[in-house]
């Protein structure tokens, strides 16, 4: 995933934090904050040390980057912090994705993609 869609400063984190909606279900929580200024979406990822060792999380922010990636024609143009939770340690990319499908209809913004 190219530089300009990740959230790095700790500032921009913060604004997502704090002026961002959040939705979440078991396995993520998902902030989301609308800047005007963007012309393609952000995400940041939070994935703590409770979860696992550098392995298991590294592999957590691959599978949740690899889902942005197939799936950046859906995703509204707005800054994304995605934190996982505990039951992503165990989990396959597919259950991954349905997971991050379902958080992300809850947050309510997904595009409808015509076929």
């Amino acid at each position: 995933m190219k530089k300009e869609y990740r959230i790095k400063k700790n500032q921009d984190f913060q604004t997502v934090f704090k002026a961002g909606k959040s939705s979440a279900n078991r396995q993520f929580i998902v902030y989301v904050y609308h800047r005007e200024e963007l012309e393609h979406f952000r995400i940041g990822l939070s994935v703590s040390k409770k979860i696992g060792n550098a392995v298991t999380r590294n592999r957590i922010k691959r599978l949740i980057r690899q889902f942005f990636l197939e799936h950046k024609e859906q995703v509204q143009i707005k800054d994304y912090v995605i934190i996982a939770r505990k039951p992503v340690a165990e989990m396959s990319y597919e259950e991954v994705k349905k997971s991050l499908l379902h958080v992300l209809k809850v947050a309510k913004v997904l595009k409808k993609v015509p076929k």
